[in-house]
This record gives C-alpha cells, structure tokens and sequence, in this order.
C-alpha cells in the first residue's frame, strides 16, 4: 500500500492535440470518481482543481509547431504545480490533457530528483513513443514530442523549462505498448537507443515479463514516474481517446502491469493523460482509467503477502 499522500492537478488543454477533447479530460475523471476510490484504498487525496493556461487557438503548424507559445505556457504551469507538490512531500497525479503535457511535469519530476539525490525512471505507457521533433513530425502536434523534447530535442523554450538540458537521458524510460511509430520517428528512436516494449514485444514475452524487465535495477533510492496515456490501452475497452491505435494490451495485461508497479512501491507521481471524453461513450474509458489507476495503488483480485 503506497502510504504517499496525493495531490491532483487538473490541465484541462487539448493544444498539443490533433483533436479537441482532451481538454474535458481531468473533469470526467473526477465524475468517474478517482478522488473517492483512492481514498476508499486509505490515500490522502486533496484535489487543487485546475490550471489556468491559454485557450486552444486551433491554428495550423508554424515551423514545425502547433501553438508553441501556447504549449509552452501550459507547461510551465504544469511545471510549477507539480514540482510544488513534490517539494511538500506529496505524490502529484496530474490529470490531462494531452500527453504534450508530460514536459512540464517530468521535467518538474527529473529536477526534484537531481535536488534530491534520487535516480529517476519513467514508465511511458502508450500507444506512441511521441519521439517525434519538428523535422520528423508530419502534423506538428506536440502530443506527439514530448519524450524526444525531454531528451533535449525540441524548441529552446521547451526543452529549457526543468532548467537543466536535457531533463532527462533516453536511458531513464522504459516505453511499454507502443504500437504507433511514423517512420523517421522509427529511425531517431534506435539513434536514441531508447529501451521500447512494443505490442509485439508483449505478444511474444508476455506482459509479465516485460514489467519486470522494465522495473528492473529499481531500488530504495528510486523514484518511479508512471505517464499513462489512456491510448495505451485497447480502444475496444477505452474508445474515449483521440488517437486510438488498436491491438493494444488486453483488460488483464493493463491490470498486471499496474499491478506490478505497485508492488514496487516506488511509483512517487504519475500522469494521466488523452482522455477524451467528447470520443468517449458514457464515460467508460474514464472509468477503465479509474480501475486502473486503482491498481497502481494496490488493488488486487486477492490479498497478497
């Protein structure tokens, strides 16, 4: 049982998104009752609301980018909020929005680390390893950068807001479902030497061992960053995303894999992200996400030694 008291953020912006929606994401969260369930597993659950950042201009790319002054605003919002969070010794579980969104928060992650001593790992749940830069891009949605852009490539005033470049090495995430990948993307990730635990990867080895391959070497002075798009899942059980990609992990497999991390006891913040709920039918992929976010803090069919 992870013991951390948690603080949620709502980022309720679509603007790093190739469809409007996500925008409504954090709210049809809490309709689908993450707060309630979490303190019904004994957590300490406060709820900041939301952030405030620009509307959505809906404007097409310039240089490679969509709303990059936009995107920039809203991550550096995420980026204080989270980090604030963390510096009071709470757990933050930043409710998206689109997955552009991760920069600030795991930027804010990866500088609490360096301040603290602590190693970081990220589990990047999804169905796209959004590896893309703005020469590889073919829509210029920044959804689809934010781990190449924590990796140190991407626009200056991206890549510069955890005030170390980069936030991160490749070497820290482990990429789990990824299904997705436009072909010079494909290139840049095995350039990068980026650790990815494809669909086929699972089909072949099994959800089991690719968590423990993917949890391996952590230890006490670990902190474990989970960024859970909710794309990574089957959109037959999560259609409430704007990107869905299908053949991706079964009800059961997204179920270990949580349940997995959580028995590391390392998870320390989390994102949750893409949430659609305009593409969704009566809030179910909310709910799934709300099962599963269950799971990271413990749930399991039986009570386990």
């Amino acid at each position: 049982m992870n013991a951390s008291p948690v603080s949620l953020i709502g980022a309720p912006t679509d603007i790093g998104a190739g469809a409007r929606g996500a925008s409504m994401g954090p709210e049809a969260l809490r309709v689908a009752g993450l707060a309630e369930a979490l303190r019904a597993r004994g957590v300490d659950v406060e709820d900041r609301g939301n952030l405030i950042g620009p509307t959505n201009p809906w404007q097409p790319p310039l240089d490679g980018y969509r709303h990059l002054p936009e995107v920039v605003a809203w991550n550096q919002a995420v980026h204080e909020a989270v980090y604030g969070v963390l510096k009071g010794g709470r757990m933050p579980i930043l409710l998206g929005g689109d997955h552009c969104l991760a920069i600030g928060s795991i930027s804010a992650v990866a500088r609490h680390c360096r301040e603290t001593g602590k190693k970081l790992r990220v589990l990047w749940l999804d169905a796209h390893a959004d590896f893309n830069t703005s020469e590889l891009t073919p829509s210029g949605n920044i959804h689809g950068m934010p781990v190449a852009t924590l990796c140190g490539f991407g626009p200056r005033e991206l890549v510069e807001i955890g005030g170390t470049v980069p936030a991160i090495s490749p070497k820290v995430v482990r990429q789990i479902g990824i299904r997705s990948v436009d072909p010079g993307e494909k290139r840049f990730v095995h350039e990068q030497d980026l650790e990815v635990f494809d669909m086929r990867y699972i089909d072949e080895m099994g959800m089991r061992h690719t968590m423990e391959l993917a949890l391996a070497t952590l230890d006490a002075n670990t902190h474990l960053h989970v960024s859970f798009d909710v794309d990574f899942l089957d959109p037959v059980m999560a259609p409430g995303v704007g990107t869905t990609v299908p053949g991706g992990p079964t009800y059961r497999e997204a179920h270990l894999c949580m349940e997995m991390i959580a028995d590391t006891g390392r998870m320390a913040s989390l994102d949750v992200m893409e949430l659609n709920p305009a593409l969704d039918e009566k809030n179910r992929t909310a709910q799934v996400a709300v099962d599963l976010i269950e799971s990271l803090f413990g749930k399991s069919t039986l009570m386990r030694k």
